[in-house]
């Protein structure tokens, strides 16, 4: 039966199933073991063409499989070869850390069960490790632009033997000023490989690659080409008052269950991170001024509950994927339109629902109106205060416990005075009291004060010494 022939059989059946698209009975039993049981839409668009080596041109909005659609294809196509120290065979460029380790992670079950080794090769990490990998000969690298010209100039790795390249959110790459390494990679892998090309938006210098390095590419597109915005997602601007802004935040964050927080800058996801913590809320920070080893820390806190709040910026707008992840909250409103789409894409992933909140001033509600109607997003205005019955309607906002949390600066505080209950300068404790000095409330105070004594003792000794000797 020709490729139109069972084309046309699966529409007539319906929704075509893993084993209808051809692949291998290893990936079809891992996939069942994994319980992914039915493609999503671009994984039963983008995987045949991706199995027959054509190049590939897919668009999907974030969240709609695009890492098995690409993923699947390259393993079953790179199967039953081994690379040599140095030389992968198969490569996936990503923006960020985070889509990295989420990508790794995602193919990892299918390339054991197909005896593929990956390396993940990424900033903010050990470079001898990743380059120690490489030497052990990895099939497979999932790879952020900077950290792989790094070691390409080091001679840590070679790009000649690369059959297959998928770039994963291209616009992201080219966005984020990468598009000399993109296109330097692309230079160097097998000019007749097979290129594919994934992302939730196509534009810009994107255009460029396609032109110049993909051979007519199957195209698949399974949103309107012109935004992305998802239907499941409920959007609301809540328009606060200026001192009442970190308020309901706060109280939003206190909400059962998870919720993700965006600001545009590293210094206010601290700031508020802190304020959180302080109040009760177990909050962390997400950022890229944050080790590598500590972001994946948070992330997996996150994942698993341990957090309940965490406070990024845009870099985990793309990368983050986190199950039943029902709330995002834009502190900070999204000054450009695909920031915006990418932040509400953390939530209603896989078909599920969602919530996008956006806490503006009154200032800026034109602004972030114009943004949200460039995105094609229909959002809903309420006007709300700290405390009100509709904030916690939209949101499941409540107040905070209060209490504040090991590691933030009000529970150090109180740890300091040896019991929560006493308050700075108290007199249930007169020592503490006695060597508080201004109040600082660290009982560092009282051990300054004993050391100025004991200098000033020790020089009047001296003094008096010398004096003796010169009679």
């Amino acid at each position: 039966m020709s490729e139109s022939a069972r084309a046309d059989a699966r529409q007539q059946d319906g929704p075509p199933s893993f084993a209808d698209l051809g692949l291998p009975a290893t990936v079809l039993r891992t996939l069942d073991e994994q319980g992914v049981t039915t493609p999503f839409p671009i994984q039963a668009a983008a995987l045949p063409d991706a199995l027959a080596g054509r190049d590939v041109l897919g668009r999907g909005r974030t969240g709609s499989g695009k890492t098995l659609a690409f993923g699947l294809g390259l393993l079953a196509r790179t199967a039953g070869r081994r690379a040599q120290p140095k030389e992968p065979l198969a490569l996936v460029l990503v923006p960020t850390r985070e889509l990295a380790q989420q990508v790794t992670e995602a193919l990892t079950p299918y390339a054991e069960a197909l005896r593929l080794r990956l390396a993940t090769v990424v900033g903010g990490v050990s470079m001898g490790r990743q380059a120690a990998a490489l030497r052990d000969g990895a099939e497979v690298v999932v790879a952020t632009p900077g950290r792989l010209h790094d070691l390409i100039g080091r001679k840590g790795c070679r790009l000649d033997r690369v059959r297959i390249t998928v770039l994963d959110e291209a616009d992201q790459m080219c966005d984020m000023g990468f598009l000399p390494q993109v296109t330097e990679v692309l230079d160097q892998v097998r000019p007749d490989g097979q290129r594919m090309l994934f992302s939730a938006t196509l534009d810009g210098d994107v255009d460029h690659l396609v032109r110049t390095y993909l051979r007519e590419p199957a195209t698949h597109s399974v949103d309107p080409s012109s935004g992305g915005a998802v239907t499941t997602i409920e959007h609301h601007l809540l328009v606060v008052h200026g001192p009442d802004r970190w308020s309901v935040a706060t109280e939003i964050a206190a909400r059962e269950g998870r919720v993700l927080l965006f600001l545009d800058t590293k210094h206010g996801v601290d700031q508020l991170t802190r304020h959180l913590r302080a109040s009760g809320v177990p909050a962390a920070a997400l950022h890229s001024g944050k080790a590598q080893p500590q972001r994946t820390k948070t992330l997996a806190q996150f994942k698993n509950g341990e957090i309940t709040a965490l406070v990024a910026t845009n870099v985990a707008a793309r990368g983050l994927h986190v199950d039943d992840l029902d709330l995002v909250v834009n502190v900070d409103p999204a000054t450009d339109p695909k920031d915006y789409l990418h932040r509400a894409g953390r939530t209603a992933r896989a078909g599920r629902s969602g919530t996008v909140v956006t806490l503006v001033l009154s200032g800026q509600r034109r602004e972030t109106g114009q943004v949200l109607a460039d995105a094609e997003v229909t959002a809903k205005t309420t006007k709300v205060r700290s405390g009100e019955a509709e904030l916690s309607r939209i949101t499941g906002a409540k107040a905070p416990s209060g209490k504040p949390l090991d590691g933030s600066p009000a529970a150090s505080r109180a740890k300091n005075q040896n019991t929560p209950f006493r308050g700075l300068g108290s007199t249930k404790d007169p020592k503490r009291a006695a060597g508080s000095g201004t109040g600082s409330g660290s009982g560092s105070g009282g051990r300054a004060s004993r050391k100025t004594n004991e200098a000033r003792k020790l020089a009047e000794a001296r003094k008096a010494a010398r004096v003796r000797r010169g009679r």
